[in-house]
């Protein structure tokens, strides 16, 4: 009988599966169609000629300065993000201080502000200090907007680490920023590589904060960028099903290699011991 339940069971995870894997398959077949095909034929038929061509002229009508801004921002961002987090948490946690719980308390607040309620706020910021159409601006808005929810998945990974560490350690003459960079950093790693995930996943497919504050195409991340590519070649459907593609590829990668560190990272920081 319970072989019977897990038969079924792997039946309708395969069945959601299909229904969630099949979007993707269809546009990348979709990509390598001309206008003819995808609207005189069939739209689940296979294309008559692969067109890998879409993706050569799609790359080099500026999709590629587009991927090249998404990935150092991201890349930026996420090492601030992780950096400044994990410190402010051993503060927090492994240091007795008097207004601990209050900082921590304002970090937290900091999950209940909208993103669309600071945009003016920020925008009349950056102005004042020249950082409009700045890539800058957006690493520091994607710093900031991450820190909490960052801070909280450490915090209870934190709360798990035995104090007999940082006593054997100070024991040995070691310096707080030495224990912190060389011993505790370290042993957090399987959590940070699920913050990496998540503030990847952000920081690449964030729409709202680039649109606002870079107005040059040199600047603009991908899923900016894709806009004005999508109104140069309205007629070309091929070619912007290869920019949806190409939008959409790192995170697949990274959902494919690292799916099973966020699970790992989340149960890790869960159990407060």
């Amino acid at each position: 009988m319970k072989r019977i339940g897990y038969f079924i069971l792997y039946i309708c995870l395969g069945i959601v599966a299909v229904f969630q894997i099949f979007p993707i398959i269809w546009l990348f077949l979709f990509s390598l169609k001309d206008n003819r095909e995808i609207f005189s034929g069939s739209p689940f038929a296979l294309p008559q000629e692969f067109r890998w061509e879409n993706y050569l002229k799609v790359w080099e009508s500026g999709i590629g300065t587009y991927f090249w801004n998404s990935l150092w921002i991201t890349a930026v961002a996420i090492v601030f993000t992780v950096l400044f987090a994990s410190m402010a948490t051993f503060a927090i946690t492994r240091m007795k201080w008097k207004f601990s719980k209050l900082v921590l308390g304002l970090f937290m607040i900091g999950l209940m502000i909208p993103i669309h309620s600071a945009i003016i706020p920020l925008f009349s910021m950056f102005l004042n200090v020249n950082l409009i159409d700045n890539p800058w601006s957006i690493v520091i808005t994607y710093t900031t907007y991450n820190l909490p929810i960052t801070i909280m998945i450490l915090l209870g990974f934190y709360y798990t680490l035995p104090r007999e560490i940082e006593e054997a350690a100070i024991i040995d003459g070691s310096s707080i920023n030495r224990m912190f960079f060389q011993i505790i950093l370290p042993m957090t790693a399987p959590v940070i590589s699920t913050i990496v995930i998540i503030n990847m996943i952000y920081n690449w497919n964030e729409f709202v904060f680039v649109n606002t504050f870079i107005s040059s195409d040199t600047y603009k991340t991908l899923t900016v960028g894709i806009q004005n590519f999508i109104g140069q070649y309205m007629t070309d459907w091929g070619a912007i099903g290869a920019t949806l593609i190409i939008s959409v590829l790192p995170i697949l990668l990274a959902f494919i290699f690292f799916s099973n560190k966020v699970v790992e990272g989340i149960s890790a920081s869960a159990v407060k011991g």
